[in-house]
């Protein structure tokens, strides 16, 4: 079976500050993410996990050696081309769910398919695959946490990116909600092959994964892949 790399990741280091202020928060790490699976990047807290994501999301760079995505390096990209790179390949789900306050759930994913010049149905089509159709006039204040949750995976998936990148998506959800969102990205990814990066400090999330990659103290200790992910439903919270 051939084996498509989505990202490969070549020696790469960050260091913030200069001098003795200066923090490592990556240190040396190769490693490569397949495409069409869902990964599971594990670390405690201040493990460098979340630095990662941002160099593999194109919003920040290494300090030294090189990300290719689908075979190309981007490591020099200027802040334009970077920019654009996002647009065109990047969904994020972050923690905080990032919405616009004064922009419905409609809005708020339409704001994601307009910049990249996709159709308006893209958004509707998003947000009735998460089960949103009903709340699509809604503002953010009138929803709960699960569901803006599902709006900012509505709005990450609307522009048909190669990768979403999720950054502790589950930390500000209850149990039920939580698993719920989980379950909408492993659908996504079985059903679609849309390929998912999953930031998490929990063993027990990471076990829904393809493949887990762990993280401690800026370095890749270990990577492994499960031959049967744990299905959402049955993550003990």
């Amino acid at each position: 079976m051939i084996v498509n790399n989505l990202y490969e990741i070549k020696n790469i280091s960050k260091i913030y500050g200069h001098g003795r202020g200066a923090t490592q928060a990556l240190n040396s790490i190769n490693l490569t993410i397949e495409e069409g699976k869902l990964t599971a990047i594990l670390g405690p807290s201040g493990s460098g996990k979340s630095t990662l994501l941002n160099i593999l999301g194109a919003l920040d760079k290494p300090t030294s050696g090189h990300v290719l995505f689908l075979g190309e390096d981007i490591s020099n990209y200027s802040n334009k081309e970077l920019s654009k790179f996002r647009r065109e390949n990047i969904g994020f789900v972050f923690q905080s769910y990032n919405l616009l306050p004064n922009l419905t759930a409609l809005e708020n994913v339409e704001f994601s398919t307009e910049i990249t010049g996709l159709p308006r149905e893209n958004a509707e089509n998003a947000l009735k695959l998460l089960g949103l159709e009903n709340r699509i006039k809604h503002y953010p204040t009138e929803l709960s946490g699960g569901e803006q949750q599902r709006v900012s995976i509505a709005r990450a998936i609307a522009k048909k990116p190669k990768v979403v990148l999720c950054d502790e998506p589950t930390g500000a959800l209850d149990n039920k909600t939580g698993i719920m969102a989980l379950k909408t990205l492993r659908d996504l990814n079985r059903d679609f092959g849309t390929s998912i990066v999953l930031i998490t400090h929990s063993k027990e999330i990471s076990k829904m994964a393809d493949t887990v990659i762990k993280i401690l103290n800026g370095e890749v200790v270990e990577r492994f892949d499960i031959e049967n992910p744990l299905n959402p439903e049955y993550i003990e919270w």
